[in-house]
C-alpha cells in the first residue's frame, strides 16, 4: 500500500522505511522555521509581520469540519481587525446566507443571538457554518463593532459563494423595493422564469435546462443584473448605494447560478473554474466597495484549502482548474494578499459519507508516508506554522500528496478521493500544522 501509494502520486518505488526516512530528513531542516503555536497573545506575532500590508487575507481549512480550524482562524481574525484594521470577514457562504450575521454583528435585524442569526443555513452541509466555534465569533465581531466610536467603520461579514439562487432572487426584489417599487415589480416579472421548485432545487432547474425541456432563465437574469447595475449608477444617496450594491450583488449571484447549475448538468465547462471566478470577481467588488463605505477594503477570506491555495501548484492545474487564490494572486499579486493553509494530520472530524447526508464524527486517518501531512507530523511539535516564503529546499520544489477533505469523508476510499499532488511552498505563503484536531459542534 505504501510503495502504491507514492507511485500514484510521486512516481517513485521506495519502501516504507526509507519514506519515512525522507520525511524525517527534510522535517528536520523545517524544524528551525516551525513557529510554536502555545495559546499565548503572542503566537502569531511572526504571521503578522509576514502578512504586512496585505489587504486580502485567505485563511484555508483542510477539511469543513474540524473545530480547531475555526479557533485558530478565529484567533488570527481578530488580531487582524484590532490590529490591522480589517473590516470585513469574507466567508465560502451564501450572500444571502452571510446577509443576517452581517445584519447581526452591526446590531441591525430581528435575531436576537448568533445562533439565530446563523440559522439562514439551511443547505447542506449546514455545520460548515452552523457551528459553536464560528458563533462564538459571530458574538466577538458583534461586541467588538458594539465597543467602537459611533464614526468608526464596523466589521462587515460576507458570503463569496454562488449556491444562494432563491434567497438572492428574493433579496433582489427586497431591496430594490426599498429604492424603487417600480424596479422592484420588474425584477418580480424578470424572475418568475424561475419557479418556485428552481429556487428550491436549482440542480434540477439546471438539468432541465441544459436538456431544453424547458426555457433557460439566462437571458432574464442577465437583464435583471444589467438594470440594477444601471439603477446603480443613476443613484447619489448613501443609503440606496448600499441597498443597490447588496442588490447587484445578489443579482450576480441568480446570474451566476443559473449558469453553474446549468453548465454543471451539461458537463462540458468546468463548473469549478466558474464558482471560483465568481469568488474573486466578488472580493474584487468588496474592495472597490468598502472605502465608500467608510471601511479600508482590508478582507479576511475563509474558505477551504482547495480554494485559497493557488491552483497553479497542483496537478489540478493539468485539466485546466484554476481556483480562488490563484486569481487572488494574479489580481492582487504577493505583496497585496497572503494566503494561509490550516493542516492537520489524524483525530476527529465531522463530515457525511454520502451528499445531504447528516453529520458523522469520523475518525481522521493519519497521513499517508510521503504526504505534505506526514512531513509535517515529523516536525515533531503539535502544533505550529511556518511562514513558507523564507524556506528553501525539498520543500520549495518537491511535489507531495496533500489531503483535501470537504463535506463527505470515506476514510476507506481516501487515497483515491482525498489526495492531490502539490508543491506546498507554491501553494501558499504560510501554512499551521495541527498534529491532532477535532470535530466542530454542529448547532443542530
Amino acid at each position: 500500500m505504501c510503495r502504491a501509494a507514492l507511485a500514484l502520486f510521486l512516481g517513485l518505488s521506495l519502501s516504507c522505511t526509507s519514506i519515512a526516512q525522507r520525511d524525517a530528513e527534510t522535517a528536520a531542516q523545517l524544524v528551525p522555521h516551525a513557529h510554536p503555536i502555545v495559546g499565548s497573545s503572542g503566537d502569531y506575532d511572526a504571521l503578522l509581520d509576514a502578512i504586512g500590508d496585505a489587504s486580502l487575507v485567505l485563511l484555508g481549512e483542510l477539511t469543513h469540519g474540524t473545530r480547531e480550524f475555526y479557533l485558530e482562524r478565529a484567533r488570527i481574525t481578530r488580531r487582524l481587525i484590532e490590529e490591522k484594521g480589517f473590516t470585513a470577514l469574507a466567508l465560502e457562504a451564501d450572500w444571502s446566507d452571510a446577509a443576517r450575521i452581517d445584519l447581526y454583528v452591526r446590531s441591525e435585524g430581528s435575531d436576537r443571538s448568533a445562533v439565530d442569526a446563523l440559522s439562514g443555513f439551511q443547505r447542506f452541509p449546514r455545520w460548515i457554518w452552523r457551528n459553536r466555534e464560528f458563533a462564538d465569533l459571530v458574538e466577538w465581531i458583534r461586541a467588538h463593532n458594539a465597543s467602537l466610536p459611533p464614526e468608526a467603520t464596523r466589521v462587515r461579514v460576507y458570503g463569496i459563494d454562488l449556491f444562494g439562487l432563491g434567497g438572492s432572487i428574493e433579496q433582489v426584489v427586497s431591496q430594490l423595493r426599498r429604492v424603487d417599487a417600480a424596479a422592484a415589480d420588474e425584477a418580480e416579472e424578470r424572475y418568475r422564469c424561475f419557479t418556485a421548485s428552481d429556487r428550491d432545487d436549482p440542480l434540477t432547474y439546471g438539468r432541465a435546462a441544459a436538456l431544453r425541456t424547458r426555457r433557460s432563465c439566462a437571458e432574464a437574469a442577465n437583464a435583471q443584473l444589467e438594470a440594477v447595475r444601471a439603477l446603480r449608477r443613476q443613484t447619489t444617496e448613501a443609503l440606496e448605494l448600499d441597498l443597490l450594491f447588496a442588490a447587484e450583488q445578489n443579482a450576480r449571484v441568480v446570474r451566476s447560478a443559473e449558469e453553474y447549475f446549468r453548465e454543471e448538468a451539461r458537463g462540458v465547462v468546468s463548473t469549478w473554474n466558474l464558482r471560483d471566478r465568481y469568488m474573486a470577481a466578488t472580493l474584487a467588488a468588496l474592495q472597490k466597495e468598502l472605502p465608500r463605505q467608510g471601511g479600508g477594503g482590508r478582507i479576511a477570506v475563509w474558505a477551504h484549502n482547495s480554494h485559497i491555495g493557488d491552483a497553479r501548484a497542483t496537478q489540478r492545474a493539468g485539466i485546466g482548474e484554476w481556483n480562488l487564490g490563484q486569481l487572488v494572486r494574479e489580481h492582487w499579486d504577493r505583496t497585496r494578499s497572503f494566503s494561509v493553509g490550516l493542516m492537520t494530520d489524524t483525530g476527529k472530524v465531522i463530515a457525511a459519507t454520502h451528499w445531504n447526508g447528516r453529520p458523522e464524527v469520523k475518525a481522521l486517518r493519519p497521513s499517508i508516508g510521503g504526504s505534505h501531512g506526514a512531513l509535517l507530523r515529523a516536525v515533531g511539535q503539535p502544533a505550529f506554522y511556518l511562514i513558507l516564503t523564507g524556506i528553501e529546499g525539498p520543500l520549495a520544489n518537491e511535489p507531495r500528496p496533500q489531503r483535501f477533505i470537504g463535506a463527505i469523508y470515506r476514510p476507506e476510499d481516501e487515497r483515491r478521493s482525498h489526495y492531490v499532488r502539490a508543491r506546498l511552498r507554491e501553494q501558499f505563503d504560510a501554512v499551521i500544522h495541527l498534529d491532532t484536531t477535532t470535530g466542530v459542534e454542529p448547532l443542530d
